[in-house]
C-alpha cells in the first residue's frame, strides 16, 4: 500500500510554520505561510514585523478555530484541524514573547542540530520493524493497563492489514498516533478518546488503528503521515483508487469538536466514497456478468466438445464396423481361395476313374444338395475317403456334407475318426455295383 502523499514543506520550513503560528497567535497557515516566504523564512524578521502591524486586544486567550483550515495548500482534498495551545496577546504577553524570542529561536535550533547529529552517531531502534504486530498489541495492552478498557475498538492488526481491511470493506480508517511524552496525551485519552459518544461514534463509523510513536510500528507510521504535534489523528479513505489522507486532526480537541471534525471530513468525502462503491459495484457486476458468460462458454464449449467426442466415437464405431466387415470379407475371400486350393488339391489326388468293364468297378450316382446328379465309377477296393474326396472337389459340393445311403438309411463313415482311424472300402461297406447315394448338407448346422 502507498504511503499518502507528503506535504509539499520541508521539516524544517513545517516547525518554522509552527513557531510562527505559536508566536504570533494566527490563525490562518496561510497566512503564516505567506509572511514567512515574504522574508525568505527569517522567523526573527517575520515575528518582529507581525509585532509591529499587531495592536492591543481585550481578550487575553485565543480560542481555537471552529472550522477545518486548509494548511495543504499544495491538496485542498485534506482537511486539517490544529487545536493550539491558548497564547496571551495582550501587552504583556507580547513584551514576554518578544523578551523570550531569541531564547526559544535558540532553544529550537540548537534542539534541531542535536536531532540531526544524533542520527548519524546512534540511528533510532525504532526504525528497525520486526514485529508490527506485536509492537500494536503491546501498544492495546498498556493503554488499557492506563486508561481501562473503555475505549474505541482499536484494530488488532498492522498498519498495512488495516489499509487493506479498509479498502476492501470501502470503510474510513482512522488513525491514532500516541505520543506517550507529550504534556496533552493523558488529557485527550481520558478527556476525549475514552469518553462514551466518542467510542460509539467510531465504532460504528469506521475502524480505528492506533500504535504509540515509541513503538517501531507507530514510528514508521508517524514517518509516512508526517504528523506536526500530539494528539494526531489521520481520516483515511479509498479516493483515486488509493488509499488517501482526507483529514488530519491535531491538537488537544474536545469530544464534541472531534465529532463534528470528523462528521464533517466524511460529509466532504462522502461522495468519493459513494463513487468508490458504486465502480466497486459496476466492477463486480462486470466481474460477475463475465464469469456469467465465461461459464456459458464453458459449458457450451464442453457440449461441443461432448458433442465431438460422441461424432468421433460414431465415426470410429462406423470404422470399426466396416473394417469388420472389410476383415470378414477378406477372411471369407481367404477361406473360399483356401477352400478352392484345397479342391483342386482333392481333385488332383483322385485315383482314375475304371473303365465300366472293370469287374471291379461300381458305378454310384451322387444326388447333390441341388438337386444335380452326378455319375462316376469307383473300385471296390477303394476307401470311402475317396469318394468323400470326389464330392469335395467339385464346385457344386457344399463345404460340410455327408453321404448317405438309400436303403437302408446310413451314414458312411468316409473320414477317419478315433475310434475307426481307416475308413474301410466300398465293398466292407456293403456297397453294389451299382448305388445311388444323397449328399446332405451340414454348412449350416
Amino acid at each position: 500500500m502507498a504511503a499518502p502523499e507528503e506535504p509539499e514543506l520541508s521539516q524544517a520550513q513545517t516547525e518554522k510554520l509552527l513557531q510562527f503560528q505559536d508566536l504570533t497567535g494566527l490563525e490562518s497557515m496561510d497566512q503564516c505561510r505567506r509572511t514567512l516566504e515574504q522574508h525568505n523564512w527569517n522567523i526573527e524578521a517575520a515575528v518582529q514585523d507581525r509585532l509591529n502591524e499587531q495592536e492591543g486586544v481585550p481578550s487575553v486567550f485565543n480560542p481555537p478555530p471552529s472550522r477545518p483550515l486548509q494548511v495543504n495548500t499544495a491538496d485542498h482534498r485534506v482537511y486539517s484541524y490544529i487545536v493550539s495551545r491558548p497564547q496571551p496577546r495582550g501587552l504583556l504577553g507580547w513584551s514576554y514573547y518578544l523578551i523570550m524570542l531569541p531564547f526559544r529561536f535558540t532553544y529550537y535550533t540548537l534542539l534541531d542540530i542535536f536531532r540531526f547529529a544524533l542520527r548519524f552517531i546512534r540511528p533510532d531502534p525504532r526504525g528497525r520493524v520486526t514485529d508490527p504486530v506485536g509492537d500494536v498489541v503491546s501498544f492495546i495492552h498498556s493503554f488499557e493497563e492506563q486508561y481501562g478498557r473503555s475505549h474505541p475498538v482499536f484494530y488488532q492488526g498492522t498498519y498495512s492489514q488495516a489499509l487493506n481491511d479498509a479498502k476492501r470493506e470501502l470503510r474510513y480508517l482512522l488513525v491514532y498516533l500516541h505520543g506517550e511524552d507529550h504534556q496533552d496525551t493523558d488529557e485527550f485519552c481520558r478527556s476525549t478518546l475514552c469518553t462514551e459518544e466518542v467510542v460509539t461514534f467510531l465504532n460504528t463509523r469506521m475502524l480505528f488503528w492506533a500504535c504509540s510513536t515509541s513503538k517501531p510500528e507507530g514510528y514508521r507510521v508517524s514517518q509516512a503521515l508526517r504528523e506536526n504535534t500530539y494528539p494526531f489523528l489521520a481520516m483515511i479513505m479509498l479516493k483515486d483508487r488509493k488509499m488517501t489522507v482526507v483529514g488530519r486532526l491535531e491538537g488537544l480537541i474536545q469530544p464534541e469538536d472531534l465529532i463534528n471534525q470528523l462528521t464533517f471530513i466524511m460529509d466532504a468525502n462522502q461522495t468519493h466514497l459513494m463513487s468508490e462503491r458504486l465502480e466497486r459495484e459496476e466492477r463486480n457486476q462486470t466481474q460477475v456478468l463475465r464469469q456469467q458468460q465465461d461459464e456459458a462458454y464453458l459449458a457450451s464449449l464442453r457440449a461441443d466438445q461432448e458433442k465431438d467426442r460422441k461424432k468421433r466415437e460414431e465415426e470410429e464405431q462406423i470404422r470399426q464396423e466396416e473394417e469388420k466387415v472389410r476383415q470378414t470379407a477378406l477372411a471369407e475371400e481367404r477361406r473360399r481361395r483356401t477352400l478352392e486350393e484345397e479342391k483342386e488339391r482333392k481333385s488332383e489326388c483322385l485315383p482314375q476313374e475304371p473303365a465300366s468293364d472293370d469287374p471291379e468297378s461300381v458305378k454310384i450316382v451322387f444326388k447333390m444338395p441341388n438337386d444335380t446328379r452326378v455319375e462316376r465309377r469307383f473300385l471296390f477296393g477303394q476307401s470311402l475317403t475317396v469318394i468323400y474326396d470326389f464330392i469335395f472337389s467339385l464346385k457344386e459340393s457344399p463345404e460340410k456334407f455327408q453321404i448317405v445311403t438309400n436303403f437302408p438309411r446310413r451314414v458312411l463313415p468316409c473320414l477317419p475318426t478315433e475310434e475307426q482311424p481307416n475308413p474301410p472300402t466300398l465293398k466292407e461297406a456293403g456297397l453294389s455295383r451299382s448305388e445311388v447315394l444323397f449328399v446332405q448338407d451340414l454348412t449350416d448346422d
